[in-house]
């Protein structure tokens, strides 16, 4: 027996002696759980109530402190704090915490519950009948939808997709599961299914305001924008005066590049509730992306003044990467980041904010800690292994080879529109993507997803038991299958240009499809943004990156991730020869104009004088990137990661042979 199935089996014994009363018992129990796995969660909570119930009211709240700082976000460690406060008379604490217990899990039915009777007590009658009806909604919910929600936001995903697929088998028209079951495909990445479930659930509902708030979210993350922005449209008809629906929608016109309408809602906002920290820092968003950097500034600045603990405004005025803080700025964000009650993505913000703050102060050593500690956390939430990249770019090898491409020579929609700029992140690529974008005949777009979601259909449902289908399945895809293929891609991105003849498409992770790309886009230009890998791989280490890229929350994921990309692509030269065009990101330093025509000269352009002044280019820059770009080009940042040499020999001894090749 393992020691998990020990520590499992005497989890179980120690709530069963709970259950029964026998709160000593199952204190010593635990206790053994804990000497031999300190950071076990559920013992330490189990260990807390115990405490409670036997009058050790120290013992419960050192508990509970340690749990909130190992888990930040979960949410019966702050209803437990609330129990014993409660006990202990504390109605203030204890109501406080009830609050932050259902913000970060809103299926804990005993914290609205004593919310209502505390709320109750104090006359604030109001807010008590709405405690009181979030307690009965969720008493209502079949039990396997209320246990499905608790694994939701506990994060044990695997268990709630089980349990809410099995109840959705035997209710196929309940909207609440449909719902739930689409949060489940968003958190994995599975938008698609998300978005079909709550289209689907909308029409039986229409009138339901969460399914509408749920599939915006969606939207969003596919970058259906225009309908994104739809969907808003209809939420805030429900009430037009509702700030909720107000900044959504504003949120949404933003996304969709209505920055104009977008701030004046915002603005509307604040106007009423001046000090909303979500509205403080999407405005201050859309202002960085529409190019308003000082006044972006102000907007964030506001953010963090209302709260120390808002880390998503200091992160913001982090990755403008422009943006200098001051002595009584860190000294603010250490003392956030020592708070118990700060938010698991609130530590991680301020984390990684904390490490460019101080590696700006010429700090290194306390830098590369700040940032070591937001990855660690980052990376305890993420399922990405290298065994399974290394899988994927094995398939990619096996199947996708110079017999496919001679065999499939000539099929595929022939339009020569897209120029794809690939590689990893923090290569460069937006710099290629703002040079191309400054071009009369080339409109710039976005990170667009619809490579990757063509990848994942394909791969189809049985992703465990046949994991190499996508690829393998390009083999027998008809002729006339690749065709419209490409025509679809051409249609979906279409919403994102604005006339010019070609366009770019700057998903780095493209380039584990451009077997695909090539098939269903032959005249598709691609453009491989590389990077010297330290200095690649230590800027990805130090980005926190808003969705996806999960390799770079550890120096050997990214290093393992740095050299299996390197060897695909060489694939790629392999078996298309000269189809990809390779943009080291050291040599556009050293000679920009020599590179710029370069670059155009491959994508079949004529010299435009715009495209080596890209900086002087008005456009909106959604990525990390984007204040960077509006600068005149720079080697400053060319040899950063020499700073944290001393912490970054995991880093080199992965690299090994990319290191050597890069330097050959």
């Amino acid at each position: 027996m393992t020691a998990t199935d020990t520590s499992t089996d005497q989890l179980k014994q120690a709530r069963s002696l709970m259950q029964r009363g026998s709160f000593k018992e199952a204190s010593a129990l635990l206790g053994g759980v804990l000497k031999a796995t300190p950071d076990h969660q559920d013992a330490i909570y189990m260990a807390a109530a115990c405490a409670r119930y036997l009058d050790e009211t120290d013992v419960a709240f050192e508990h509970l402190d340690r749990l909130k700082r190992l888990a930040p976000d979960f949410g019966r460690a702050f209803q437990e704090e609330g129990h014993l406060h409660r006990k202990l008379g504390n109605g203030d604490a204890a109501l406080a915490a009830y609050q932050r217990a259902v913000r970060y899990n809103p299926a804990l039915v005993a914290s609205w519950t004593a919310q209502a009777e505390l709320l109750s007590a104090s006359g604030r009658n109001e807010a008590a009948a709405h405690a009181r009806a979030q307690a009965e909604r969720l008493k209502q919910l079949p039990p396997e939808l209320l246990a499905v929600t608790n694994y939701i936001h506990e994060g044990r995903l695997i268990h709630a997709e089980r349990l809410a697929r099995a109840f959705m088998q035997k209710n196929p028209r309940h909207v609440e599961g449909m719902r739930l079951l689409a949060d489940i495909g968003s958190r994995l990445g599975v938008h698609e299914d998300a978005d079909f479930l709550l289209e689907t659930a909308i029409e039986l509902e229409p009138d339901k305001a969460q399914l509408r708030i749920d599939h915006i979210q969606v939207l969003r993350k596919r970058q259906k924008y225009e309908a994104a922005l739809e969907q808003a449209k209809k939420l805030l008809a429900f009430d037009p005066g509702s700030p909720v629906f107000k900044s959504l929608y504003a949120i949404e016109a933003m996304q969709a590049g209505n920055y104009e309408e977008a701030l004046a809602i915002f603005d509307e906002v604040l106007a009423v509730l001046p000090d909303d920290l979500a509205t403080l820092t999407s405005r201050g968003h859309a202002l960085k992306t529409a190019g308003q950097t000082d006044e972006a500034i102000i907007s964030y600045r506001r953010a963090v003044e209302v709260t120390p603990l808002h880390g998503d405004a200091w992160y913001a005025l982090a990755n403008l990467k422009t943006y200098r803080f001051s002595e009584d700025d860190i000294a603010k964000m250490q003392a956030a980041l020592d708070d118990p009650d700060l938010s698991f993505m609130g530590r991680v913000h301020l984390a990684f904010a904390l490490g460019k703050a101080l590696e700006d102060d010429g700090q290194y050593d306390a830098s590369f800690e700040a940032y070591d500690q937001g990855n660690r956390l980052k990376k305890s939430q993420v399922r990405y292994t290298t065994d399974q990249m290394r899988a994927e770019v094995d398939a990619q090898i096996k199947h996708c080879s110079a017999k496919l491409f001679e065999q499939r020579r000539g099929v595929g929609h022939d339009d020569p529109a897209p120029i794809f700029i690939v590689g990893l992140p923090r290569a460069g690529s937006t710099l290629i993507e703002q040079i191309l974008a400054s071009h009369s005949q080339v409109d710039g777009t976005l990170e667009l997803p619809n490579i990757l979601s063509l990848a994942h259909r394909l791969r189809g449902r049985q992703q465990i038991t046949d994991r190499d289908r996508y690829p393998r399945v390009l083999h027998e895809l008809p002729d006339e299958e690749l065709v419209k293929l490409g025509q679809d891609y051409i249609d979906n991105t279409a919403i994102h240009r604005q006339g010019a003849p070609f366009f770019t498409d700057k998903m780095p992770n493209n380039f584990r499809h451009i077997g695909l790309i090539h098939l269903i886009l032959p005249n598709a230009k691609i453009i491989d943004a590389r990077r010297e890998p330290m200095a690649c791989c230590f800027s990805g280490f130090k980005q926190l990156f808003a969705e996806g890229q999960e390799f770079s929350y550890s120096l050997q994921d990214i290093g393992n991730y740095y050299r299996l990309y390197v060897e695909l692509m060489d694939h790629w030269d392999r078996v298309l020869p000269g189809k990809v065009l390779r943009v080291q990101h050291e040599d556009v330093v050293a000679d920009l104009e020599g590179q710029v025509r370069r670059i155009l000269d491959y994508c079949d352009l004529s010299f435009e004088q715009a495209c080596v002044d890209f900086h002087k280019t008005r456009r909106a820059v959604r990525t990390a990137s984007s204040e960077q770009v509006r600068q005149p080009i720079s080697a400053a940042g060319l040899e950063q990661w020499r700073h944290f040499e001393a912490h970054l020999g995991p880093l080199k001894d992965v690299l090994g042979p990319a290191l050597a090749g890069a330097a050959g």
